[in-house]
């Protein structure tokens, strides 16, 4: 039963809360910060588990709660609504507002109410989150290694409060924050995150760069905090929104920064303008090790908490891990929103099993002839968005989360001659390799909206075929997706294993050929995704049966052979050593 409509004002109520309806799980066995909690919270996801107290952490006097918005019921009492609904309320209201007629202002006054509280409030004195002072250091604080080859320890759900030294404007984004000892803290922001924008700003300017990490308070701010809002959006704000209530605000102990008055912790210091540290390796969403890199660091002046503090931490991964739900519920309140700038798209769909940003499916009501086209590109130009790296689009009626159908359509309707959109040195997500280049790399758009007709029943089911490898060998399994699609995998070198298919003819019966690592269990379907879409870069990884050069133009026809495999320059696929494991699966009972 989800309950919506509960207001929490700090971590704390809403832990209560979870206990109270039987949604928390307290463990009082002495846990290891080190890769014990990372893997017992692993497993808990993957059992569809409760949400994790752990009262007894080794090195620790502090509680580590983790899986905190790890189903889809538990995310939505966190934020007071239903993602879904809510995203359609805001279309909603915005579509009447423009142009505003009385009537139509009069039937949203409840969702105009809720507007009034888009705002903060302040609370000058006996803040809780300033409670206790300047009694500990990072090392008394539990905070956790997630895998075995991190570079260390990091703070995985702190939100990292800046200002803007021009506008004065703040902004709230959730990044890792590893250790690097117990003064300094690394502040791994990306170039397209507001937290880099106010330190460039800081660095031209020549300022002191203040900072603060908020650890816990209105669980609302968590989600805010990852949300893809437009620039300008305050993001503590946002939360306010979500909840109904104005955010309860206190400046900060070293700096003008005003912080949420609620938090469990609040870490405060300055970022050196022409300083960096080695940061990395990190297990990251992607299900990789992260490349290392040097990033700005804090130099830690004090640390507040209020009393009885309770430590959040999260851990991500190779999906499905607690991240998934926060990411299918800010694809479900802003895919409305895209319809005000982009009508034709009807509904969309980011896969977490790719890891979001590497397969986004749109549905197209296709207006005039490469609408489609238009809505890609227009999606390209949006935000965070502009990071996804692969966009298949499909006709309107067809559901983009149901991967059966938008493969049954791609296979249909996608022609490479008509239907491909290749776009070189783009921006990326800094977390995607594949290119082997940072911050860069290339996108791929696959038009299969066809005529805008329904297709066959044919085109959606797994057929027979002889099996091909009598007649090429190098090939170890395969699993024919649909009359239209082949995934095959092989111990030999995939660029071997792509040129041979391609001359032979073997496969010439199928449109696309998807060769991934003989790593991926090809029947899984979520393992499958996420092992097509994170192990390619297009203009490094795609061929096609044919091409030739007309005018300026390249154009490709016949088979595309997509090579999705472990290259030598990938990082390592993320593992959790086999002793945890053990020691996990022997002390299971004992949590």
């Amino acid at each position: 039963m989800v309950l919506l409509g509960q207001n929490f004002n700090d971590l704390s109520s809403y832990i209560d809360f979870l206990d109270k309806i039987g949604d928390l799980k307290r463990i009082s066995t002495e846990v290891d910060p080190e890769l014990e909690i990372s893997e017992i919270s692993s497993k808990t996801i993957e059992d569809n588990g409760p949400a994790l107290l752990f009262e007894n952490v080794k090195g620790s006097s502090f509680p580590v709660a983790t899986n905190l918005f790890g189903s889809e019921e538990r995310l939505r009492v966190s934020l007071g609504c239903n993602p879904k609904e809510l995203g359609e309320e805001i279309l909603s209201f915005a579509e009447k507002a423009m142009p505003p007629k009385l009537d139509n202002l009069f039937k949203s006054f409840p969702f105009i109410k809720r507007l009034t509280n888009f705002r903060s409030k302040e609370q000058a004195f006996n803040s809780p989150c300033q409670q206790i002072q300047d009694e500990i250091t990072l090392e008394d604080l539990p905070i956790i290694k997630c895998w075995p080859e991190d570079g260390g320890k990091f703070i995985t759900m702190g939100l990292t409060i800046t200002e803007s030294p021009i506008s004065k404007k703040p902004n709230m984004g959730m990044y890792r924050l590893q250790m690097h000892d117990k003064e300094k803290l690394g502040m791994h922001w990306h170039p397209h995150k507001g937290g880099a924008t106010h330190y460039h700003e800081a660095r031209q300017l020549g300022q002191d760069f203040p900072a603060a990490i908020v650890l816990g308070g209105d669980p609302s701010l968590i989600f805010a905090a990852i949300a893809p809002l437009p620039e300008n959006i305050n993001e503590l704000l946002f939360s306010a929104f979500l909840k109904r209530k104005p955010i309860t605000m206190c400046k900060a102990i070293c700096s003008n920064l005003r912080v949420p008055a609620n938090a469990e912790f609040v870490i405060e210091g300055t970022v050196p303008l022409d300083k960096t540290m080695l940061e990395g390796p990190f297990g990251d969403h992607f299900g990789y090790y992260s490349m290392e890199g040097y990033f700005p660091y804090m130099d830690v002046k004090t640390i507040t908490r209020k009393h009885n503090a309770i430590f959040p931490a999260t851990v991500v991964g190779r999906p499905p891990k607690e991240d998934m739900y926060l990411g299918m519920a800010a694809t479900n309140i802003f895919a409305p929103l895209l319809k005000l700038v982009t009508p034709e798209i009807t509904d969309l769909w980011a896969y977490y099993e790719s890891g979001f940003h590497n397969l986004l499916v749109l549905s197209i009501d296709e207006r005039y002839p490469k609408n489609s086209v238009k809505a890609m590109m227009s999606v390209w130009g949006t935000g965070q968005l502009s990071l996804t790296k692969c966009i298949i689009s499909v006709p309107s009626f067809v559901n983009p989360r149901d991967i059966k159908k938008v493969f049954g359509y791609l296979g249909a309707n996608f022609n490479p001659e008509k239907d491909l959109m290749l776009l070189q040195t783009t921006p990326l997500d800094t977390l995607d390799f594949t290119s082997g280049k940072i911050n860069v790399g290339s996108k791929i758009g696959l038009n299969a909206v066809g005529d805008g007709k329904i297709i066959s029943e044919d085109n959606f089911e797994e057929i027979h075929i002889l099996d091909p490898r009598k007649k090429y060998n190098k090939i170890k399994e395969f699993r024919v997706i649909n009359k239209n699609i082949i995934v095959i995998n092989s111990d030999f070198d995939p660029k071997l294993i792509s040129k041979e298919v391609l001359e032979s003819g073997i496969l010439d019966n199928f449109k696309i050929v998807f060769i991934v690592g003989t790593d991926i269990r090809i029947n899984d379907n979520v393992d499958l995704l996420w092992g097509i879409f994170t192990r390619f870069d297009p203009t490094l990884d795609i061929n096609f049966k044919n091409r030739s050069i007309s005018n300026s133009c390249v154009q490709f026809s016949g088979t595309m052979v997509v090579d999705a495999t472990q290259k030598d320059w990938y990082p390592k696929v993320l593992e959790m050593s086999p002793d945890i494991v053990d020691k996990v699966k022997q002390n299971w009972k004992k949590y």
